[in-house]
């Protein structure tokens, strides 16, 4: 009896262990990691501070509990609140005193994500759907809530409902931007403004299609009406435009250069830019340049109270980015990227410097000369600084510098010793920018913006059979001041007026040194513009009109420019938009080509300034009228446009035909069409845009006086389809386009007298280009403090060899040798990330 009495004791011990062992197991799981895996199971949302969470363990809920039973349960094991804010937003709280909200604007009762709010020495800002939560610990505190456009709210906590969590309203001031009035016009995060232009932001941004990390001017070329006949973003064309007659800037710095890699990939570090916003047409008279378009790059305007950071790797950089408060009224942000080829080979980089070698010196030099050693490196730094002295003043500072560099040797044996000798190729930006803004009056505000940039292009050419070092720089130099002021003359009214100075300075340096010869030549000019602006916005009628008026004063010329703009949007019938959009503008620089083998041939475009005569200022005039329909789930966009440029030449065209060594002038003329078809459906995304184009070129002195434009684009079709959860982002699309232009021998009499004998200029076009891409993101928070992205894409998943350019140069006396370059084959990419916050 008392062995069967000491074995069930022992058994009964032993289960009690095992229960307790197991219930220690349980308790094991992080309580984040338990809230990540509900909000996947039941599609809700949890809010909460990170420190309220962050120690806190808790038993993983059975899969038998609904929802109502899983948070019946979390409390009892955490003492926390749990308060449904909505079907699907849970806050949670603790029960000590916390103040906790929504903030929304006050006119359109959107969420204001990233308001900044402090109290007693502490801070936080609020999330996507406008929330946050801080401690407090007397009802004297005083509460400040700040958000760029919006006045701030200084209160004392006993004025704040601290029993819930209630919406706080925060009221437009004069700075309020342009309204939405197509959101999510082809994934979320991309939105058609009143004023005519597009916005990215990238805070909201979701998934494109062969896009792994966010690429600012990658993602610009989603939209119709923007091709890119060589596939890189250092030739984006605007509605039949060469790139040079794009405005670049980042925030309100006029930059140069636009791509790493020779113009594969944006040098615009994401990170740091939050905004993108592009605009065809209808341009505020503030801004000049840019005679196809503007593409304006802003940083985050908010002062982040919470040091938070990442760091990445991609099959082509690795990057780091970090966002510190400086005391309770600054914060400073950094970025940086650098290419990893210094460490590892990567299938991308591979696939992209095959890209940009093609019919270079780097892929093939003379029969008797070597490359080897071939070393390929870019980096970028950015810089920016937020500084609030008092609610009445702003300032910003902000600095950025970006470099490619290419280096390779060539050798050859010259009696019967190797020599070698050294080319390199290098390009690099570095800028900096001044904005400071003051409140004089609740109806009266000033901005002013001072920026310096400068740009580099130079080449060492090697010539190691005759002993020759060939030395090319294109040099540009310029620096800027824009004094703008905006008073609010009722509550629908503004007017805005503005002084903009720009002297720029660029120079050309051809150097050899054997037979000795230099030729430098530099230029500058310096152009005064006055602007005025009125801005009248009817948002209950859903009227907005933007119109002004531009005079610029060019003193080397002694020559005056006025230039209307136009900016008109109509709601009507409830669920249609009518846009009317027109503009004058002129620009004083553009790239041009000399020779193909230019600084190696890979970047063969330098700079040049308008001198008035043989190099003219390039005018434009365009007008379009456009058409929306937005019901529900369905959005459908129709624009048509007409567009008139005068004043380009041969040689910023890109002729490599009879007219590639042809200097002249003259103008084109563009029309067209583009139409959005997009469909919502839960959590799908799908869209579908058409671009037609006709270009036609003018120059008087030429043979052909008329002919197609190197960069006509007859028709362009692009389609793209994404899936996005909390966790999960996915796209698959493709691209369609008619081939470009080009010109061909005349056939079975292709070379005469030792020349090619072309037929009509552009007479033909190359195969379609039909290119395949897709997609996938994963994020996920794995703690309290970190979350992880990983994603994949493939570009060109088909493998298609698409060309993009052709052109033809003697073989013999008797032949010509078609020259083809291709685009990007199938290329994958892979980035990993980690955030913190």
């Amino acid at each position: 009896m008392r062995n069967k009495l000491y074995l069930l004791f022992s058994l009964l011990t032993i289960l009690q262990s095992a229960s307790l062992t197991g219930q220690q197991t349980e308790a094991d799981m992080p309580l984040v990691l338990v809230l990540n895996q509900l909000q996947e199971r039941f599609q809700v949302q949890f809010n909460y501070a990170s420190e309220l969470v962050e120690e806190i363990k808790v038993p993983t809920p059975k899969d038998s509990l609904d929802l109502p039973g899983v948070i019946s349960f979390l409390k009892e094991k955490t003492g926390l609140n749990f308060e449904f804010l909505t079907d699907t937003i849970i806050a949670i709280t603790p029960n000590r005193p916390i103040l906790c909200g929504y903030i929304r604007d006050k006119d359109t009762e959107e969420p204001l994500p990233y308001t900044t709010v402090q109290c007693n020495g502490r801070g936080t800002v609020t999330d996507e759907t406008g929330y946050f939560e801080l401690p407090i610990t007397s009802a004297s505190q005083l509460v400040l809530l700040r958000h760029v456009g919006h006045k701030t709210i200084r209160r004392e906590t006993r004025f704040f409902n601290i029993a819930e969590c209630t919406i706080i309203y925060l009221v437009p001031d004069e700075q309020q931007l342009p309204e939405i009035v197509l959101s999510d016009y082809l994934i979320r995060g991309l939105d058609k403004l009143d004023d005519g232009s597009f916005q990215l932001d990238f805070d909201k941004f979701s998934i494109l299609p062969g896009l792994v990390e966010e690429d600012v001017l990658q993602s610009v070329q989603a939209l119709p009406g923007i091709q890119s006949v060589d596939e890189t973003v250092s030739n984006i064309n605007i509605r039949g435009g060469s790139h040079d007659q794009n405005l670049i800037v980042w925030d309100d710095i006029k930059m140069y250069q636009s791509g790493h890699f020779f113009g594969l990939i944006s040098m615009y570090n994401p990170q740091i830019t939050q905004r993108v916003t592009l605009q065809k047409n209808g341009t505020s008279a503030a801004l000049t340049d840019g005679v196809s378009g503007t593409i304006a790059m802003e940083t985050r305007k908010n002062i982040n109270p919470n040091l938070k950071g990442s760091i990445g790797v991609n099959l082509i950089d690795t990057n780091g980015f970090v966002d510190a408060p400086l005391g309770k009224n600054a914060s400073i942000q950094l970025a940086a990227r650098k290419a990893i080829s210094d460490f590892v080979e990567t299938p991308t980089y591979s696939e992209y410097f095959d890209r940009i070698a093609q019919d270079t010196e780097i892929e093939a030099n003379v029969a008797a000369v070597t490359n080897s050693d071939i070393e390929f490196d870019f980096y970028d730094t950015s810089m920016r600084l937020l500084y609030r002295p008092s609610d009445r003043d702003f300032i910003r500072l902000n600095f950025i510098h970006t470099a490619d560099e290419i280096v390779f040797n060539e050798s050859a044996t010259i009696n019967d010793t190797e020599e070698i000798r050294e080319s390199s190729l290098n390009q690099r930006s570095i800028a900096g920018g001044l904005y400071y803004l003051r409140q004089w009056h609740p109806d009266f505000i000033t901005e002013l913006s001072l920026y310096e940039t400068d740009y580099k292009l130079k080449a060492i050419n090697a010539n190691v059979l005759d002993s020759q070092r060939f030395l090319q720089e294109n040099v540009i130099s310029e620096s800027g001041a824009k004094l703008l002021a905006t008073y609010r003359l009722n509550d629908q009214l503004k007017w805005h007026n503005g002084y903009h100075f720009v002297e720029t300075k660029i120079t050309n340096l051809d150097d050899v040194d054997d037979p000795i010869f230099r030729r430098l030549v530099g230029e500058v000019l310096r152009t005064h513009g006055v602007f005025t602006e009125l801005s009248w916005v009817l948002p209950d009628s859903g009227t907005s009109l933007y119109t002004g008026i531009r005079y610029n004063y060019l003193d080397k010329f002694k020559k005056q420019l006025w230039e209307p703009r136009l900016s008109f949007n109509q709601r009507f019938a409830q669920w249609f938009n009518l846009e009317i959009l027109g503009e004058f503008k002129h620009q004083n620089t553009s790239q041009i080509i000399n020779f193909q083998n230019d600084f190696l041939g890979i970047e063969k475009r330098r700079w040049q300034l308008s001198n008035d005569q043989d190099i003219p200022i390039i005018q434009s005039k365009q007008g379009s009228i456009g058409l929306s329909y937005k019901k529900k789930d369905w959005l459908v966009n129709a624009v048509g446009y007409l567009k008139k440029v005068n004043g380009i030449t041969t040689q910023s065209q890109g002729f490599l035909d009879r007219y590639e060594f042809v200097r002249s002038f003259g103008q084109y003329d563009a029309y067209g069409a583009e139409l959005l078809i997009r469909k919502q459906l839960k959590r799908w995304n799908m869209w579908m845009s058409y671009g037609y184009l006709d270009s036609k070129y003018t120059f008087e002195d030429l043979p052909e006086p008329e002919f197609r434009s190197n960069f006509d684009i007859t028709h362009a079709v692009s389609s793209g389809l994404t899936f996005s959860t909390n966790t999960l982002h996915l796209a698959a699309g493709f691209n369609w386009r008619t081939g470009k232009p080009f010109t061909e021998p005349v056939m079975d009499n292709e070379v005469v007298d030792q020349e090619i004998n072309y037929a009509s200029v552009n007479g033909v076009t190359l195969k379609d280009y039909l290119r395949v891409d897709v997609s996938a993101i994963y994020r996920t928070q794995i703690s309290s403090k970190t979350r992880l992205h990983a994603g994949v894409s493939v570009w060109n998943l088909l493998d298609r060899e698409n060309t993009v350019n052709a052109f033809y140069r003697l073989a013999n006396a008797t032949d010509a040798q078609q020259i083809q370059q291709n685009s990007l084959g199938i290329t994958p990419n892979v980035m990993v990330k980690l955030k913190f916050n």
